[in-house]
């Protein structure tokens, strides 16, 4: 299995940029597929952002495309979000989840608060 932590999170302003990262451990990164979900207070968990195991393919929500770019180096067991032009509405506790090729595993990571106000 894998072990997810997420870091980056934080405060910023709206039009801002922050970088979310995952690393994994605990088993090889490159057989997994990565994604980024977001949950906001009172709100379902949504998906933001996925990428293929090798990076080839991802894909985004309608809400962020064009603001967030989803990103990956297995040499790194790290997985990236960088999201620029942060607004108001992208406030919420960003997930890292991974699932495994050929497999119904999938894991969770504790979550990364990020808040966009002014």
């Amino acid at each position: 299995q894998v072990q997810l932590v997420e870091s980056g999170g934080g405060l910023v302003q709206p039009g801002e940029s922050l970088r979310l990262s995952c690393t994994g451990s605990g088993d090889s990164f490159s057989i997994y597929n990565m994604a980024w979900y977001r949950q906001a207070p009172e709100k379902q968990r949504e998906l933001v952002a996925s990428i293929t195991s090798g990076g080839g393919a991802t894909n985004y929500a309608d809400s962020v495309k064009g603001r967030f770019t989803i990103s990956r180096d297995n040499s790194r067991n790290t997985v990236y979000l960088q999201m620029n032009n942060l607004k108001p509405e992208d406030t919420a506790v960003y997930y890292c989840y991974a699932r495994r090729l050929l497999s119904s595993r999938d894991y969770w990571g504790q979550g990364t608060q990020v808040t966009v106000s002014s």
